[in-house]
């Protein structure tokens, strides 16, 4: 759907544009209300072994980043000319998911009940899906597409959130996936509510990194970052089934690579991979003496490059295009993990507790 066929106000390049200003404004100021919420409620982050952090935060930024982009979906859908069931179905999923992170972040529930949500989520999100929209582009039987896309999202929602452990790294990685999505669809010339979904989110992001860079003053929380991870994780999979693959891989390619080896090394070593540690990538060059905004700014360099590939791929007319994007954005990501694995640090901090922040 090109954007001249989109009714309504948002149409008008210069209200889609004020629209996305005003979400960011309205989760500059709704993280402020809920950062003295939580205050007085005493909804702290506190420090242990495996943080990255010396002193508590606020825990439950979430609480403002995602109604504000929920409400943002919303009202923009409407006035772009209405929004189908598999929409409402996405929102449904991203409160579910809101609503068992919360109650995580407050006291902590279960493994099992909280993946069984997930599982409750994705299985919503997949209806929400174009049957005819092939996530793996016809390699897998529908059947078979439609599950392993279930396995994929459900694992990006879980990293998403195991990557959240430093200031400002989540905010960041959320602008660039969100902003590089909108800007595939303005390249495509997709329809205006398209954009502005991804761009929403890219948008709560910067809202919320004022108060979440380092030093920062609050946390995301759970119930941030898992519902983050569901939308974004939706809006990746929405791309790849609508034939731009390569974009979907290469966005969040830092994310995946990161906390995918992590993973496997931690598997290979027969850890019990859902207790917290502390060997991501990120992790490790805040040991060595890191301080958090020299690393977040490492990784928003490096999603830069993986935006403009992604740009780059979704181009057609080059059949080799996506693959050659794609090795490139392998070897970007290559560097970081090796700039943020072996690079020295500024100054020698002792690595048996994080440094101050």
């Amino acid at each position: 759907m090109s954007a001249a066929e989109t009714p309504g106000w948002l149409s008008d390049p210069w209200n889609l544009g004020l629209a996305i200003a005003l979400t960011g404004l309205a989760s500059w100021a709704a993280t402020g209300a809920v950062l003295r919420l939580l205050v007085a409620w005493r909804v702290y982050d506190k420090p242990n072994h495996r943080s990255s952090h010396g002193r508590a935060r606020p825990r439950g930024g979430g609480l403002a980043v995602v109604p504000v982009a929920l409400v943002a979906w919303i009202a923009t859908t409407l006035a772009g000319g209405g929004a189908d069931r598999g929409f409402w179905l996405i929102v449904a999923g991203a409160c579910l998911l809101g609503a068992i992170s919360w109650a995580d972040d407050v006291k902590p529930r279960p493994a099992s009940l909280r993946f069984g949500v997930q599982v409750a989520a994705v299985t919503l999100g997949l209806w929400a899906l174009d049957p005819a929209g092939l996530v793996f582009q016809g390699l897998l039987p529908p059947a078979a597409d439609r599950l392993a896309a279930a396995l994929v999202w459900l694992w990006f929602i879980n990293l998403f959130n195991f990557m959240d452990g430093i200031d400002g790294i989540t905010a960041v990685e959320t602008v660039a996936i969100g902003g590089g999505l909108a800007l595939v669809a303005v390249l495509q010339d997709l329809a205006p509510v398209a954009i502005f979904q991804s761009a929403a989110l890219a948008a709560v992001a910067i809202g919320f990194l004022y108060w979440n860079w380092a030093p920062s003053r609050i946390f995301l929380g759970d119930v941030g970052s898992v519902p983050l991870g569901y939308l974004l994780g939706w809006l990746l999979v929405g791309a790849a089934a609508d034939g731009f693959w390569a974009v979907a891989v290469i966005l969040p390619l830092y994310y995946l690579a990161d906390a995918t080896w992590t993973l496997l090394r931690r598997a290979g070593r027969q850890e019990k991979l859902w207790r917290a540690h502390r060997e991501h990538f990120y992790q490790r060059a805040v040991q060595r003496g890191f301080g958090h905004g020299a690393i977040a700014l490492r990784i928003l360099l490096c999603n830069a490059v993986l935006v403009a590939l992604a740009l780059a791929a979704s181009v057609g007319g080059a059949p080799l295009l996506p693959w050659i994007s794609l090795a490139l954005a392998s070897l970007a990501v290559a560097v970081l993990l090796f700039i943020l694995a072996r690079q020295a640090p500024p100054s020698t901090r002792s690595e048996s507790a994080p440094p101050p922040d």
